[in-house]
C-alpha cells in the first residue's frame, strides 16, 4: 500500500508540473489544446450564427402571421352601436394550431376580439418580446386604405429557446468529443513517432549498463530527424569503440611491458642477493665489522627490493591476464600450508584455525597460497605480539570463504575502501613511508581473488579487530567425504 501511495503522489506531482510529463503526453496535450481552441472558435461562430438565424426566422414567422391576420380581419363601425369584428371564427382556427394568442383592437385601441389566454402586453405597433412571447402588432387597413383597427399576435418563444439550448449542447458535446478524440489521436501519433526514440533510448541504456560501445544503434525505417540522430549516435559509438580499443591496446602493451620488465629484474636481483650472501659469509672478525655492516644493509635492501619486484611482477601479470593456469585444488590444504609458513612471522601471536572440510576450487595453488599468506602477514604486522589471529574456512552459497580475523586495533571505517589499493600503508595512500612492507600485500590479495572470479572485503572481527573475508567460487565436482580436515597449529 505504501508503494501504491508513493506512486499515486508521484503521479499527482507530475500532473501539477507539465514540464515533467513524458514527451508523448506533452505532444498530445498541445494537440488537444489546439483542437479545443479551434473547435471553440468554430463551434461558437456556428452556434451564434445558427441561434441568430433560428430567432430571425421565428420573428419573421410571427410578423408574417400578424400581417396575414391583419389582412383578413375587418371591423364594422355602424352609425349607432358598437363596432363588430367580422373574423371571429377564423381567428380561433388561425391561432390555436400554433399555440399562439391574438387580440383585435379598433381604431380607438379597444379590444374587439381575442384568441388564446396569453397576456401580450400593451398595444404598441411593431415587434417586441413580452413575458415569454414574441409579440407583433400590425394595423388593419380597409379597401379604401383607411385604418380599420389593430391586430396583436404573439407566440411563445419557449420552444425556440429549447431548440437553441439543444444546439449549444450538441456543439459543446461535439467540442468535448472532438478534443478527447484529438487527445487520443495525439497520444497514438506521438507514441508511434516516439517509438524510434524509445528504441534508441533502450539501446543507449543497455550500452550504459554493459559499457560496451561496440553495439550499434537501431536504424529507423524513415530517413528523417530521428534517423539522422540515430546515425550520429552510431558514428559516435564507433568513434568511442575505436578510441577504447586503442586505449586498451596501449594499456595492455604497458601491462605486458611492466610484467616483462619485472620478470627481467628478478634475474640480476637474484644474482646480487647471491653475491651479497657469499660476501657476507666470507666476512669474519672484528676488523671487518664495518664492512660487514655495509654488506648487511645492502643485503637487507636487496631482499626488500626482491620482494617488491616479486609483488610488482604478480600484480603486473594479473593486470596483463598472464597469471598461472587454473586447475583443481584444495583451498583448505593450501590454507594449512600457508599457516605453517606464516607461523614464524606470527611470533608470539596465537593462531587458531577453523577448517572442518576440504574446499575444492579451480585456481592457481601458488597464487591462492600467496593470498592467504599475505592476509596472515598483514595480521602479524598490525597486531601486538600477544594478539590472537583466526583463520577460518567454510563453504557458503557456492563459494569457499576464507576469513582472517584478529583482536588488534582494527581498520578505521574511512580507510576500508582504500586498503586494497596499491602502496597503501599506515593511515592512507599518501603515507608510504611508514611500515616495513611494500604496501602491495592487500592489493595482491584483491588481484588474486578477482583473477579467480571472487572478491575480498574488510569488516569488523568478532575478536574486536579487523576481519578480511575472501570469496572464491567452489569447483563443480562433489567434495570427497574421506578427506581429513587440517589440524590447528
Amino acid at each position: 500500500m505504501r508503494r501504491i501511495g508513493k506512486r499515486f503522489r508521484r503521479g499527482l506531482r507530475r500532473l501539477r508540473h507539465p514540464r515533467s510529463w513524458p514527451l508523448r503526453w506533452r505532444l498530445a496535450a498541445v494537440s488537444a489544446s489546439l483542437t479545443l481552441l479551434i473547435l471553440l472558435v468554430v463551434g461558437g461562430a456556428i452556434g451564434q450564427i445558427t441561434t441568430e438565424r433560428i430567432r430571425s426566422d421565428f420573428n419573421d414567422e410571427v410578423d408574417g402571421a400578424a400581417q396575414i391576420l391583419a389582412g383578413k380581419a375587418r371591423i364594422v363601425y355602424p352609425l349607432f352601436g358598437v363596432p363588430q369584428l367580422l373574423y371571429s371564427p377564423q381567428l380561433e382556427s388561425f391561432v390555436l394550431p400554433d399555440d399562439a394568442s391574438a387580440r383585435i383592437f379598433d381604431v380607438e385601441k379597444k379590444r374587439r376580439g381575442r384568441a388564446g389566454k396569453a397576456n401580450l402586453g400593451p398595444l404598441e405597433e411593431g415587434s417586441k418580446n413580452y413575458d415569454g412571447y414574441r409579440v407583433a402588432t400590425e394595423p388593419i387597413i380597409d379597401e379604401q386604405g383607411r385604418l380599420n383597427g389593430y391586430v396583436q399576435y404573439g407566440r411563445s418563444i419557449e420552444h425556440v429557446d429549447s431548440t437553441v439550448e439543444r444546439i449549444w449542447f450538441l456543439i459543446f458535446a461535439g467540442i468535448l468529443v472532438g478534443t478527447l478524440l484529438a487527445c487520443l489521436a495525439g497520444v497514438a501519433i506521438a507514441s508511434r513517432a516516439m517509438r524510434p526514440v524509445s528504441s534508441l533510448t533502450a539501446t543507449a541504456r543497455e550500452i550504459a549498463m554493459t559499457r560496451d560501445p561496440s553495439q550499434r544503434m537501431p536504424q529507423p525505417p524513415v530517413d528523417d530527424e530521428v534517423g539522422e540522430l540515430a546515425n550520429t549516435l552510431d558514428q559516435m559509438l564507433r568513434s568511442l569503440d575505436q578510441a577504447r580499443a586503442e586505449r586498451e591496446g596501449a594499456m595492455q602493451r604497458q601491462r605486458e611491458f611492466v610484467a616483462d620488465a619485472s620478470h627481467e629484474l628478478r634475474t640480476p636481483l637474484t644474482s646480487v642477493l647471491a653475491n651479497l650472501e657469499l660476501l657476507q659469509a666470507s666476512l669474519d672478525g672484528a676488523a671487518q665489522a664495518e664492512d660487514r655492516e655495509i654488506v648487511d644493509s645492502a643485503l637487507r635492501s636487496s631482499k626488500r627490493m626482491n620482494r617488491l619486484v616479486g609483488d610488482l611482477l604478480l600484480l603486473a601479470r594479473a593486470d596483463a591476464g598472464r597469471l598461472d593456469r587454473h586447475r583443481r585444488c584444495d583451498l583448505a590444504e593450501i590454507a594449512g600450508d600457508a599457516a605453517v609458513e606464516a607461523a614464524p612471522l606470527l611470533a608470539g601471536r596465537q593462531l587458531r584455525i577453523e577448517n572442518d572440510r576440504p574446499l575444492r576450487v579451480e585456481g592457481s595453488p601458488d597464487e591462492l597460497h600467496r593470498m592467504i599468506l599475505n592476509l596472515l602477514d598483514n595480521a602479524a604486522h598490525h597486531t601486538p605480539e600477544d594478539a590472537s589471529v583466526e583463520l577460518r574456512l567454510r563453504a557458503e552459497g557456492g563459494n569457499a570463504i576464507v576469513e582472517v580475523g584478529d583482536d588488534g586495533p582494527g581498520i578505521p571505517a574511512e580507510m576500508r575502501e582504500q586498503v586494497f589499493a596499491r602502496f597503501v600503508r599506515g593511515t592512507g595512500p599518501s603515507d608510504t613511508a611508514t611500515g616495513t612492507g611494500t604496501g602491495l600485500g592487500l592489493a595482491i590479495v584483491s588481484a588474486v581473488a578477482e583473477s579467480h572470479d571472487g572478491s575480498v572485503e574488510v569488516a569488523d572481527s568478532e575478536l574486536g579487530g579487523a576481519l578480511f573475508r575472501a570469496r572464491i567460487p567452489l569447483a563443480g565436482a562433489p567434495v570427497p567425504q574421506s578427506d581429513q580436515p587440517l589440524e590447528a597449529l
